[in-house]
C-alpha cells in the first residue's frame, strides 16, 4: 500500500516525491520528523501504521510540514479485509486524493510567505490558484498578472497554461463574454494539453477551456479521461467533467460523475463544480428538490459564486417558491450586475433542451434575458 500512495503521488507532477528505497529505511524505527525533513531534502512527511484485529484492520495516516512540525491532515479508515486488494486500492486512493488539496493549500501558505522578488513559476501559480478558485471575474483579472509572469519565466509551463485558460473562462463567461477572452480561454486550454500530456491538473484545466467556452465536450472529456489515466485520485476531473456534461444535457452522467469526484474530495475548493453538474443533471429531470439540494450546498461552498444564487433561483421557481425564488436573483445581480440569461447558456453552450426551461424559470424569477 505505501507503494501505491508513493506512485499515486508522483502522478501529480508539481509534487516531489522520494522513491520507496529511500523512505523505507525510516521503517519501524522513532524518527524525529525534522530530521526526516532535512535528511531527505523534503517540506513534508507522511507517516501512518497499521493495527489489524480478526477479519479488520485499522489504517492511520497523518501528513506534516517538517520544518515547523505543522500538521496538515490526518485520517483514520478502518475496514474489513475479507477483499485486502479492494481495501487496499480504496485507501490509496482514497489517501492520494485528501492528500494533493491539502498540500496544494499548504503550498500558497508557504508561497504567500515569500519576498516578491523571490518567486519562481511554481510559487507564481500557487500565487494565483486563490483567486482563480473564486471563480468570479474580480479573482480572475488579480490571478493572471501572476500567470504572465510565470509563463514569461517559463512559457512552456502546463499548469501556468491550464490556470490561464480557467482564468479567460471565468472572464468570457462572467464578464461580457468578450471574444479575446474566448480565444485566450482556446489557446491556453490546448497549450495545456499539448505540454502537459502527464500532468492530470494541466489536462483538467485544459478540459475546463476547451469544454466551457470551446464547447467541443468530446476533446473536453478526451482530456479528463486523460487526467484519470495519469492519476486515478484527480477528483477535479471529476468534479469539472460533471459541470460540461451537465450543461451538454448528460443528465445522469453528469450526477454520476459529480457523485464520484465529491466522495474523492469532499473539501475541495470546486466541489461547486460537480454540485452544479449534478444541479443541472437533476433540472433537466424535473428532479427539482434534488436540484435545489445539490445548489444549496453549492451556496455553502462558494458563498460569493453568482452562479450557485442563479440556479437556486431556477429551482425555486419550479418549486412555486417565487418569493425566495426573487429573493436569489438580486443576490445573482448584486454579485454579477451584468448577469443575462441566455447570454449565460450561450457563452457555455447548453442544450437547447435544458436552456428553454431554464431562461423560462430565470425570467420568472426576475432575471433579465
Amino acid at each position: 500500500m505505501v507503494e501505491d500512495i508513493i506512485t499515486g503521488l508522483s502522478r501529480f507532477k508539481w509534487l516531489f516525491v522520494i522513491a520507496r528505497n529511500s523512505t523505507f529505511t525510516y521503517k519501524g524505527r522513532a524518527v524525529d520528523i525534522n530530521q526526516v525533513g532535512r535528511e531527505l531534502g523534503v517540506r513534508y512527511v507522511l507517516e501512518g501504521s497499521v493495527r489489524k484485529a480478526p477479519g479488520r484492520v485499522r489504517i492511520t495516516t497523518q501528513l506534516v510540514e517538517a520544518e515547523g512540525r505543522t500538521h496538515i491532515w490526518g485520517e483514520r479508515y478502518d475496514r474489513a479485509i475479507d477483499d485486502i486488494f479492494a481495501v487496499q486500492d480504496d485507501i490509496t486512493i482514497s489517501t492520494v486524493a485528501a492528500i494533493e488539496p491539502n498540500l496544494r493549500q499548504a503550498e500558497i501558505e508557504r508561497a504567500k510567505r515569500k519576498r516578491s522578488e523571490n518567486l519562481d513559476a511554481y510559487d507564481l501559480v500557487l500565487r494565483a490558484t486563490p483567486f482563480s478558485d473564486t471563480g468570479m471575474p474580480e479573482g480572475a483579472l488579480q490571478a493572471m498578472p501572476f500567470l504572465e509572469r510565470a509563463l514569461a519565466l517559463e512559457p512552456n509551463y502546463a499548469l501556468a497554461h491550464g490556470q490561464a485558460a480557467l482564468c479567460n473562462e471565468i472572464l468570457y463567461v462572467r464578464a461580457g463574454s468578450r471574444e479575446e477572452n474566448r480565444l485566450a480561454a482556446i489557446r491556453h486550454g490546448h497549450a495545456a494539453i499539448a505540454l502537459g500530456p502527464d500532468d492530470a491538473p494541466a489536462l483538467t484545466y485544459g478540459g475546463i477551456a476547451i469544454g466551457m467556452v470551446e464547447h467541443d465536450r468530446a476533446l473536453a472529456q478526451e482530456a479528463f479521461e486523460a487526467a484519470l489515466a495519469v492519476s486515478p485520485s484527480a477528483a477535479w476531473a471529476y468534479l469539472w467533467g460533471a459541470l460540461i456534461m451537465g450543461w451538454g444535457g448528460e443528465a445522469e452522467q453528469a450526477i454520476e460523475w459529480g457523485e464520484r469526484g465529491i466522495r474523492l474530495s469532499p473539501f475541495d475548493p470546486w466541489i461547486t463544480a460537480a454540485l452544479h453538474g449534478m444541479f443541472l443533471g437533476h433540472f433537466l429531470r424535473e428532479r427539482y428538490e434534488e436540484a435545489a439540494a445539490a445548489v444549496r450546498r453549492a451556496i455553502r461552498s462558494k458563498p460569493a459564486f453568482s452562479i450557485s444564487h442563479m440556479m437556486f433561483a431556477a429551482a425555486l421557481v419550479k418549486l412555486g417558491r417565487t418569493n425566495e425564488a426573487k429573493a436569489a436573483a438580486e443576490r445573482v445581480l448584486a454579485l454579477q450586475p451584468n448577469f443575462s440569461s441566455s447570454g449565460q447558456c450561450a457563452a457555455v453552450g447548453c442544450v437547447p433542451a435544458l436552456a428553454a426551461p431554464f431562461i423560462e424559470a430565470l425570467r420568472a424569477a426576475g432575471l433579465p434575458d
